[in-house]
């Protein structure tokens, strides 16, 4: 049966990683080992740490003497706090512009001060605010560039004088982007790289060590990158599953092929979310998220008839968030257009049904 899956997270992958993955899980690379009980440390899996990292730098076009990257354990939320314990010396700046934005507010808030410069609270998070100064007194600036609850994404990367760090969990690898106007970008994998359970941190290597302090040592990102991003036992199916999937977006031509792919996809779903009188979009036109598409209908009765056309058509996961309602279609890297095309015509459907 196929199924359509539109969840936010854990989101679908390539169908040929499952596979790769689940023949791994028998046999690794014909070792007679399955990858759940190789060593982290042995030689099999440090090429596949290695490969995974450096396909990161490739796909971001970065420099490997200048940037490196690391695949942590705690996904995002452990970097809220990771981001301030190793580059907040003083008071750091942050835009808020959804959930998690707000959450590693708090998190940096807890380790020391922080300047709200900017937020979209005042309309329910439905708009990115771009009416904002970044004084060069800050440590760093902080911002989410797409936000997976309120469907919101910044089409431009802020300007700033200081260090730049991103939470880009849920457009990682999604469009192209001068990731070189980054300091430190991080991510849950579970949307565009990997399963659930990790992050990815990317870090220019001369942002490190420069607070003065003694961090603890499973926080501190120079003492993963001293050790090979082998501090600690690694999370070997997770950053191996990662890389099957950065192996294939690269064989499919890298982040400018898939961004092409995705801008298709998103087309296709707000052309039919615009087209429709019933249906609302949750996010201001300008800041749509080409990632996670928001709507609702404006007659409540609807949702019931909707959510049985879905069940019929095997679509998944299209609930919204549970802090906003609606509906929320996550339209990853690895999900089909076939898929976009299944939804819209089940809400084409509806218009009969008005």
């Amino acid at each position: 049966m196929k199924m359509h899956n539109f969840s936010a997270g854990p989101c679908v992958l390539p169908s040929i990683v499952y596979s790769q993955a689940a023949e791994a899980v028998l046999n690794f690379e014909n070792s007679g080992l399955s990858i759940l009980e190789i060593s982290h440390r042995s030689s099999a899996f440090v090429a596949v740490l290695e490969e995974a990292r450096d396909l990161v730098l490739k796909l971001m076009n970065l420099d490997a003497s200048q940037y490196s990257a690391l695949f942590l354990q705690g996904s995002a939320s452990m970097e809220f706090l990771r981001v301030p314990v190793n580059l907040m010396r003083s008071k750091a700046a942050y835009i808020n512009t959804g959930t998690w934005s707000t959450k590693a507010i708090a998190e940096a808030r807890a380790f020391g001060e922080v300047a709200v410069i900017a937020s979209s609270a005042d309309r329910n998070f439905s708009y990115i605010p771009t009416d904002f100064i970044v004084d060069s007194q800050f440590d760093y600036l902080h911002f989410t560039s797409n936000n997976t609850i309120y469907g919101t994404q910044f089409t431009a990367v802020p300007q700033a004088s200081v260090p730049l760090v991103c939470d880009m969990s849920s457009d990682i690898f999604s469009r192209v982007l001068d990731f070189s106007a980054f300091d430190v970008i991080y991510a849950g994998v579970q949307k565009n790289i990997g399963p659930a359970g990790s992050s990815l941190v990317v870090v220019k290597n001369e942002v490190l060590g420069k607070t003065g302090r003694s961090i603890p040592s499973m926080l501190d990102y120079q003492q993963h990158l001293n050790h090979d991003n082998l501090y600690h036992t690694a999370n070997v199916f997770g950053v191996y599953t990662s890389l099957l999937n950065l192996r294939w977006l690269n064989d499919l031509g890298g982040v400018a092929a898939i961004e092409a792919k995705n801008e298709e996809k998103a087309n296709r779903l707000y052309r039919a979310i615009d087209g429709l009188d019933m249906i609302t979009g949750m996010a201001e036109r300008e800041f749509r998220s080409k990632m996670n598409a928001t709507f609702r209908f404006k007659d409540n009765s609807l949702d019931a008839v909707f959510d049985e056309c879905c069940r019929q058509a095997n679509i998944v996961n299209i609930k919204g968030h549970r802090n906003v309602g609606g509906y929320r279609a996550s339209m990853y890297n690895a999900l089909p257009i076939e898929s976009v095309d299944v939804l819209v015509q089940v809400l084409e459907q509806l218009k009969h049904k008005a």
